[in-house]
């Protein structure tokens, strides 16, 4: 071989290898309008999970998920994950769960994108502006239940691979999908799964991804912690049916003030948790953690603003953002057995059965936080003296979950966003649960990101739910930009 053509095909060949980020953009961009249209088709879905006259849709759902995917040529499989039993006792089939598989390199990483495709209830008459199954832009916001949870990260990470499809280019990590139908309603069926799977499809995963949170501000972000969740029935039973307050009201212990009693012995109106051990749990905020909180990107005035309140617990921004993210809270939600209907109704409730939560943080363990709140609200009941009964029953204990900064996919996910959004993202934490990250982290023993592009104001759960087109686009072009960073990270520093 003529050794001055050399050069010639090594720049040639170093050109093939280098990153076409420039290339993937103007794919995107270009394509953009089909990306809106791919979401407006599944918003128009109604993957109600927690309604099961919407089964069937939920059903058709997974198909075209898997439809999706497999038309792009990926390794499919719909998982079937069971059956869910219903209150009256009557079973129903969970939707199954898709899988999915592009490159088989073993060269390369393999990373698995965790998402769901089921929504919370959405109705008109709720005091949405729009149909909330009809995908609708106004002033660039597609707004839609579904859309920004979590239906378009999931179709952004889709688009992600197909643009390097399209191009012809390399995939520089192999990708796995990992799309489920039950999240809203608590992922049933899904820990068994990823168990049984645990050394089959997760066996060759080097790092998990889920894209179901969303920003704390316009500033990118990263996020690198969930709270758990203990959530609690307390249940005070006395007279043997409901009685007439004026008959019996002054002649019998009302189950109803006995419950309100103990509610009262949980949280100090300046938001101290009074059972006791729980604080002393919590692990303690670090000079390190406070110097993050400190540069995070967050507007107290624009959040009380957006949240309709003059005043909040806490009025500086790193108390604020702790207590949100890494101290536990009580809530109370609500009480079965009360009346709450419009009007007048004079009754003493014979049952009333209380319902709040507890968030869990490092290092509270929701087994001992079930002990000190059965036994704490029995020792406040006993002091009332009440020949009321009280049952105490825990029936949601999920752990909190927590990764390292420091770890090579945070600075990956730095990089990637420096690239897309040409600034450094915040690292936040998330103040809910996504309780399938500690799942994954304990079950395949895989390291964890949160990357997510939607919105500080999406309206997650609520009315109005919406996803900026640019979030959606933009988003698109960080996951694209992510697999290159996630490529280069070095085996040694796994």
């Amino acid at each position: 071989m003529d050794l001055l053509v050399l050069p010639s095909i090594l720049l040639i060949i170093s050109t093939v290898h280098a990153f076409q980020y420039t290339e993937l953009v103007q794919h995107v961009n270009s394509h953009q309008e089909e990306y809106v249209e791919a979401l407006r088709d599944w918003v128009a879905i109604e993957s109600d999970s927690s309604n099961v006259l919407k089964r069937p849709d939920l059903h058709r759902m997974m198909e075209v998920v898997a439809q999706k995917l497999r038309l792009m040529g990926g390794a499919v499989e719909l998982v079937d994950i069971g059956e869910q039993e219903l209150p009256d006792g009557q079973t129903l089939a969970l939707p199954k769960v898709v899988t999915a598989k592009f490159g088989s390199d073993p060269n390369k990483y393999t990373v698995c994108i965790y998402g769901h495709v089921d929504v919370q209830p959405a109705k008109l008459e709720d005091g949405w502006a729009t149909d909330p199954y009809n995908l609708t832009d106004i002033n660039g916001n597609l707004y839609g239940r579904g859309a920004s949870d979590n239906k378009a990260p999931v179709l952004a990470w889709i688009h992600a691979v197909e643009a390097y499809q399209a191009l012809n280019i390399d995939l520089p990590v192999n990708v796995k999908f990992v799309i489920e139908g039950m999240e809203e309603t608590g992922s049933n069926g899904l820990d068994a799964m990823i168990l049984a799977q645990r050394d089959t499809f997760f066996t060759d995963v080097d790092y998990i991804i889920i894209s179901d949170c969303g920003w704390l501000s316009r500033r990118p972000a990263l996020t690198y912690g969930t709270r758990g969740n203990c959530y609690f029935y307390a249940e005070v039973e006395g007279p043997k049916q409901d009685l007439h307050s004026g008959v019996y009201g002054g002649t019998v212990i009302e189950p109803m003030t006995d419950l309100i009693g103990i509610l009262d012995t949980l949280i100090s109106p300046s938001g101290k948790i009074l059972v006791p051990g729980i604080r002393e749990a919590v692990a303690p905020l670090s000079d390190e953690e406070w110097k993050m909180y400190q540069d995070i990107q967050f507007d107290i005035e624009n959040y009380k603003t957006k949240i309709g309140v003059n005043q909040l617990m806490y009025s500086n921004k790193v108390d604020l953002l702790a207590h949100m993210w890494r101290y536990p809270t009580v809530s109370i939600h609500g009480i079965e057995g009360a009346f709450s209907d419009p009007g007048t109704k004079t009754v003493i409730p014979a049952k009333v059965t209380a319902k709040f939560s507890i968030r869990q943080v490092p290092n509270m363990d929701p087994a001992m936080v079930k002990k000190q709140v059965t036994d704490y609200l029995h020792s406040v009941f006993t002091k009332r003296k009440s020949p009321n009964k009280l049952k105490v029953t825990m029936v949601i204990g999920a752990k909190p979950w927590l990764a390292d900064t420091q770890h090579p996919l945070y600075e990956a996910g730095k990089a990637a966003v420096k690239r897309v959004f040409d600034m450094d993202p915040d690292l936040i934490r998330e103040g809910g649960t996504i309780p399938i990250a500690r799942t994954f982290q304990d079950v395949t023993g895989k390291s964890i990101i949160m990357m997510p592009i939607g919105g500080f104001d999406d309206g997650l759960h609520s009315q109005n739910e919406k996803m900026s087109r640019y979030n959606y686009i933009e988003g698109t072009k960080l996951f694209i930009a992510y697999l290159n960073e996630v490529s280069q990270i070095k085996k040694t520093s796994v």
